[in-house]
């Protein structure tokens, strides 16, 4: 398989699963500013959920331009991280729908950390196969910055689990606008 056909297909994936995450948002029974503003926590969920992917594809767009080579472990990873990425409708659908229980946020949560998990599978793969490649220290996730938005996530997965239940959201929030848009943008 050519690197450009898995480029294609993680695309498409991608813009399917982003477009029907606006497809899960609740509409208003009436419309009027009040209704749409008794829905803000629904487009607070939308947004963050919308803006991690987004990032996501953003930074797999800069890092598989280069790529070499795949190989059959790549293309798995690939697979197992659109799978769990799958899931962000139906969970941001659950949060949305009852933004404060603990439930629908660690769910919410355990799916961030198998699609962080999984980036992270991916992007050892692609040191692996392409190590020598112009560029290649993009493939490196796993340092300090990436333990960090990994602890992080996991904090609020264990505050939602405890004391605060929308702390997964939060934390997500907080390690997309402090952590992975900082180092999107200056890359």
């Amino acid at each position: 398989m050519s690197k450009e056909r898995l480029i294609a297909f993680t695309d498409a994936v991608l813009a399917i699963i982003m477009t029907i995450l606006v497809l899960e948002l609740e509409r208003p029974d009436q419309i009027s500013w009040q209704a749409l503003w008794d829905l803000r926590t629904n487009f607070f969920a939308y947004t963050i959920s919308f803006f991690w992917l987004g990032t996501m594809w953003v930074n797999l767009h800069r890092s598989w331009d280069v790529v070499d080579k795949i190989n059959t472990n790549l293309v798995w990873s690939s697979i197992v991280l659109l799978f769990f990425s799958s899931f962000f409708p139906y969970t941001t659908a659950l949060v949305s729908a009852d933004f404060n229980n603990p439930v629908a946020q660690t769910f919410y949560g355990v799916i961030v950390l198998l699609v962080t998990a999984s980036n992270v599978w991916m992007y050892h793969e692609l040191r692996q196969i392409n190590s020598k490649a112009v560029g290649a220290s993009h493939f490196n996730i796993l340092n300090s910055a990436g333990i960090v938005d990994i602890a992080i996530k996991l904090i609020g997965l264990v505050l939602t689990l405890t004391v605060f239940p929308s702390a997964m959201m939060w934390a997500v929030l907080f390690t997309a606008v402090v952590i992975v848009l900082p180092r999107a943008i200056r890359q």
